[in-house]
């Protein structure tokens, strides 16, 4: 079937995506705000049309190390949850990210902490991107900011997992996940035969190969000589895909005094608050990072050397600030504006921090 152009929820696109982009196996559990990517699977009935696999398992637990075990076999596998489901998966997250594991992670976000509420949050930005788990790894984050985004970051999402052999997190929020839009679905991409997958991922456990033994279940080795390299060896990937792997998108940033730094929905609001400041005569621009991690420092940094200040809006407790602080090694003052606990802000809101941070 070809591309074809739909009003869905941005969960509803995210399962219908996975469905198109040769997704083998889905594992999860519902958790409000993002149940409706499990349900659309289950409505969908792939199994039937590309032999997709769609499992409602007992627990978040369970699931994460399903992608575990599938990413293991070379399989395009995907899980989804909301926040407290997202740091039940931290374990077994680490896990995958230790034994270069490839698997999609969807987290719709949700206030807390704790249970909290299941109004929308950007509060698990740190947790996304410096890594839930134990140990040194960076999982990449994908941020986005619609509906559209929400679909054409699944094939994405994989194509990232398999390059670098990690997880991938797409961070979303409930305010993307539950609105609608007009969505082009990507055209049907046939799943990898067991063939196929054998001479693409030399490193996949196939069951019927009996030379090269997969590094996958290397959880402990007590070589420490062994380990560190290891270790040396994922920091050296994860600097390639700092050089190679930066995405972001920079509005009205040209002649910029103040320069918002937003991603996902908060990126959305502020763009609107940026245009009633244009209509008043205030220069406001946007950088939107759709990486959090691998975060666009350089960018960052770049815009620096025009504007005058920087305001970073989020629907949290200020979690991406320092990231921008550091970018901005202090050559430029950084304010906030945020909401948390479930509470999302205004245009009008923004737009009074805007004049606040052009008169401090």
């Amino acid at each position: 079937m070809e591309e074809e152009i739909v009003l869905l929820k941005g969960n509803e696109a995210i399962a219908h995506a996975a469905i198109r982009c040769g997704c083998d196996g889905f594992f999860g559990y519902p958790i409000t705000p993002q149940s409706e990517i499990l349900e659309t699977l289950a409505l969908e009935k792939p199994w039937e049309t590309t032999g997709m696999v769609v499992l409602q398992a007992e627990s978040e637990l369970a699931s994460i190390n399903m992608i575990y075990g599938g990413g293991a076999t070379g399989k395009r596998v995907m899980t989804s949850s909301s926040s407290p489901g997202i740091a039940l998966m931290q374990e077994g997250i680490t896990y995958m990210a230790g034994a270069e594991i490839p698997g999609l992670i969807i987290n719709v976000q949700r206030g807390g902490p704790g249970l909290g509420t299941i109004q929308p949050s950007q509060s698990d930005y740190i947790q996304a991107t410096r890594g839930g788990g134990n140990g040194d790894y960076n999982n990449i984050v994908l941020a986005p900011a619609t509906v559209q985004e929400m679909a054409d970051f699944v094939d994405l999402g994989f194509e990232l997992a398999f390059k670098y052999r990690m997880p991938v997190m797409m961070l979303s929020d409930g305010v993307i996940g539950q609105m609608m839009e007009k969505v082009k679905l990507p055209a049907f991409k046939a799943r990898l035969t067991r063939e196929q997958i054998e001479e693409r991922y030399p490193w996949a456990a196939s069951g019927r190969r009996g030379g090269q033994k997969p590094r996958v279940f290397s959880s402990l080795d007590l070589d420490p000589a062994v380990m560190e390299q290891h270790n040396k060896d994922l920091q050296e990937k994860y600097e390639l895909i700092k050089r190679e792997e930066v995405r972001c998108e920079m509005t009205r940033c040209e002649d910029a005094d103040i320069v918002i730094v937003a991603f996902g929905s908060a990126a959305r609001i502020s763009r609107k608050a940026m245009e009633m400041c244009r209509e008043k005569g205030i220069k406001v621009g946007i950088i939107r990072p759709i990486t959090l991690w691998p975060f666009p420092t350089n960018e960052i940094k770049q815009l620096a050397k025009t504007c005058k200040k920087f305001l970073c809006v989020e629907i949290n407790a200020g979690q991406m600030i320092d990231d921008i602080r550091l970018a901005v090694e202090g050559s430029r003052p950084v304010s906030f504006y945020g909401r948390c606990g479930g509470m999302v802000p205004t245009p009008d809101e923004i737009e009074k921090a805007i004049i606040e941070c052009q008169n401090s």
